[in-house]
């Protein structure tokens, strides 16, 4: 097992500034407004001897309206209580305040080994305000600037010293994990469509903060899962909404970064509250994810809320129906109904998911994928009109795109003799042919033709 190091202090010191710094790239929304960072998130730090995981927390002792606040402070709590050593993040801008010195108490008061960060210390004369955190009483300090990387070595050293990290197994174990690759779903949709509650569901505990409040998720959360022995990492993301209807630079990047996370993701899991119906937004959110061409499951959240008088049968069809029609554009995604908060149905959920990634794993031989589509031509000329007799198929085959990610999305590529006469609609007729051959739901794929074009572009 990894080693554990928490990041805490008062709100808008640069805790999530650090994070980022110290996992080597931008995960922790940062900003001048205070109380951004709500939930734990953890990453890996690979700068020193071994591997360590960090992990970022809401500022402690936040006065501001945020009705979050006391959630905030349990998942800080569990932070103090879960790692091996702290980083006790102060500002010498700002310089001491009665939140660090309430802190300090508190820090003083574990068997957790601390380390006092001066940050924002990026020049001589920020630096010499640093000497007045000394009265705190922690013998181990180091002045950074998060912002700027200065000191981040100084401290990778001093963190790997005190957690006795050398180059062991331990580093060998978590690239093998990394290797393996846990399959990455990225849990998206519109607020309050229940998505952080699917997360606890899966988890089995209150892992991210659950509200009534529409955006309470702010950072897209990545956090490791396993179900029925099968490893998984969920990207828990804040609920994107309107560009119009975003009020602050927050938001703004909260959604940014939640559009991000489909560009990661392996497999989508696209939440719609169906007891409220599809909104158009939920159709928005689902066009982006067929552009990014990225394999989908269509979750129907608040499953017990649809017609609960009703037979199941006939809430089953009548869902199916209303639902391929509202997102008849995304017809490669299988639909499951769940109810994260009864957490009903999530089983079902994990079984389509394996489906999903076993079926991407198949490919379609280039003997078969000929023989098949030069019968779909021969035996359905008609949508390519007059053109029948002078287009010709001349080869086809499936190369797999996207290869990093764990379901590979294969790409068709067909080489005629008359490329430009196979119109949008019959690419269509053409893939749902693939499609009912080849049994793969979930995954999208791209078909694209080679050929002569017409003779003016010639």
């Amino acid at each position: 097992m990894l080693k554990t190091v928490a990041i805490v202090g008062r709100p808008n010191v640069g805790k999530s500034a650090l994070f980022n710094r110290l996992a080597g790239k931008t995960i922790s929304i940062v900003h001048d407004q205070a109380g951004v960072t709500r939930d734990r998130i953890v990453a890996q730090c690979r700068r020193g001897p071994a591997w360590f995981e960090i992990m970022d927390t809401g500022g402690i002792g936040a006065s501001t309206d945020d009705v979050l606040t006391d959630q905030v402070q349990t998942e800080a709590s569990i932070a103090l209580d879960v790692a091996d050593l702290l980083l006790f993040v102060v500002d010498v801008v700002d310089g001491i305040t009665t939140i660090d010195q309430s802190l300090a108490r508190e820090l003083r008061r574990t068997n957790k080994p601390v380390i006092l960060v001066c940050n924002k210390a990026d020049s001589p004369k920020r630096k010499l305000n640093a000497g007045e955190f000394a009265r705190f009483g922690f013998a181990d300090t180091v002045e950074v600037s998060a912002a700027h990387g200065l000191g981040i070595d100084d401290l990778v050293s001093l963190i790997s010293t005190r957690l006795d990290l050398k180059e062991t197994t331990e580093t060998e174990e978590a690239i093998a994990r990394q290797n393996s690759r846990p399959l990455k779903l990225a849990i998206v949709g519109r607020p309050n469509a229940g998505k952080s509650s699917l997360v606890n569901a899966i988890l089995g505990q209150d892992r991210a903060i659950v509200s009534d409040v529409a955006g309470t998720t702010r950072d897209a959360l990545d956090i490791k899962a396993t179900y029925n022995g099968k490893h998984y990492q969920l990207i828990d993301t804040a609920g994107i909404r309107r560009r119009s209807n975003l009020d602050t630079v927050v938001e703004i990047s909260s959604v940014d970064r939640s559009l991000q996370s489909i560009k990661r993701a392996d497999l989508c899991l696209l939440v719609i509250d169906c007891a409220a119906g599809a909104k158009m937004q939920d159709r928005k959110i689902a066009q982006i994810i067929l552009e990014e061409r990225k394999p989908c499951i269509l979750v129907m959240n608040k499953w017990d809320l649809f017609h609960p008088d009703a037979k199941q049968k006939d809430r089953i069809e009548h869902l199916d129906e209303i639902m391929r029609r509202e997102f008849f554009f995304l017809n490669y995604a299988p639909l499951v109904a769940i109810s994260a908060k009864n957490k009903d149905h999530i089983g079902k959920l994990f079984v389509q998911i394996e489906k999903v990634r076993n079926g991407a794993q198949n490919r379609i031989s280039t003997g078969a994928l000929n023989r098949l589509l030069a019968n779909a031509i021969e035996n359905t000329p008609g949508a390519l009109g007059r053109s029948t007799h002078s287009f010709k198929l001349l080869y086809a085959t499936q190369v797999n795109e996207a290869e990093g990610f764990a379901i590979p999305v294969p790409h068709f590529v067909l080489f005629a003799n008359r490329a430009s006469k196979l119109t949008e609609s019959y690419m269509r007729y053409l893939e749902k042919v693939i499609r009912d051959e080849w049994d793969a739901p979930g995954v999208p794929f791209k078909m694209s033709v080679r050929g002569k074009g017409p003779k003016n572009a010639r």
